[in-house]
């Protein structure tokens, strides 16, 4: 059989992880966060009273066997002067979907089977009303992720009520070989699925290692001068009895170029890989060469991470 693999998160980092580790033989099931309130996304569930369908539709195309150009024709956004500007493909079949089935489960596994997904999508919930809230530094409240992003550093988040888990979620920990973080904003991709109530408890009793995927640079107001052992003992805070098993960091040489313009033009900078402090921290390293450059801009390669989830899995 092969391993089950659940890997949870949102975002462009999930979708670059789980390009690589389809090639794998792996059983793959991603959990997805549904509180995006972000440009086509945003208005959609505003007009249709949904969940967030945007990191949905970019994890359905990395996942896909169909060609590149159904693939673009998912993530095509319109540029017009209409009500459709601004709008992915993807988003507007996924919500009316959503509006035939009145399931977002249904919906994505429709989806799914259309664009010949192997594994399985699944959203943290189907809670149409479901908003990430934080708590600033100052004590301000803020609503939306959205906002969350953009308002300062964060004390902590929240979600406006707690959200009810879709049981397949909760089923999946349960019978994990390994679970994953994925590299992504912890604050609006990572930790809105940890906050749930009924995700943590069921990590509390999941047989599965934990596993996180460390981001390779800093994200400004988040994230500032996190090493890769800030950003495990963020994700610990949020755990209950359980805590992150293994870390992999990417030991990449970045071009002081790149990364000057990454400081310069987003007050980004790479995230430093602290050994002592991990190792106090009891949690294991494994670090590689993992980044590219593709257009001046720095990506995992998520063949490379494939290899290494299923170098652990064969270790374990």
């Amino acid at each position: 059989m092969k391993p089950k693999v659940l890997v949870f998160g949102g975002g462009t980092g999930l979708s670059t992880l789980l390009t690589g580790l389809k090639e794998y033989p792996l059983d793959l099931t991603a959990v997805i966060t549904v509180s995006d309130n972000g440009r086509s996304t945003g208005k959609l569930r505003e007009e249709f009273h949904i969940p967030a369908v945007g990191d949905i539709r970019k994890v359905i195309t990395s996942l896909s066997r169909s060609s590149d150009s159904i693939k673009q024709m998912m993530e095509y956004r319109f540029h017009t002067s209409s009500d459709l500007d601004g709008h992915a493909v993807g988003n507007l079949v996924l919500t009316s979907l959503l509006e035939i089935t009145g399931s977002l489960k249904d919906s994505i596994k429709a989806l799914c089977e259309l664009f010949n997904v192997e594994h399985t999508v699944l959203p943290i919930s189907e809670d149409s009303k479901l908003t990430l809230m934080a708590e600033i530094v100052d004590g301000t409240i803020v609503e939306g992720e959205e906002s969350v992003t953009s308002s300062g550093k964060i004390k902590r988040v929240f979600y406006n009520e707690e959200p009810k888990v879709v049981d397949e979620v909760l089923d999946t920990i349960k019978d994990a070989d390994l679970i994953i973080f994925s590299m992504g904003s912890l604050y609006t991709s990572v930790l809105p699925n940890i906050i749930c109530k009924e995700v943590s408890d069921a990590l509390d009793k999941a047989k599965a290692k934990i596993m996180y995927i460390c981001n390779a640079m800093t994200q400004p107001g988040e994230t500032d001068q996190f090493t890769v052992s800030d950003h495990v003992k963020l994700l610990n805070q949020y755990l209950n009895k359980r805590t992150v098993d293994v870390v992999v960091a990417s030991n990449s040489k970045i071009d002081k170029k790149i990364a000057k313009k990454y400081e310069t033009e987003e007050q980004k900078d790479p995230v430093e890989i602290d050994r002592e402090e991990l190792k106090k921290i009891g949690v294991k390293l494994i670090e590689a060469d993992l980044l590219r450059i593709k257009d001046n801009t720095i990506r995992h390669n998520g063949i490379k991470l494939g290899s290494i989830v299923v170098s652990y899995l064969l270790g374990e």
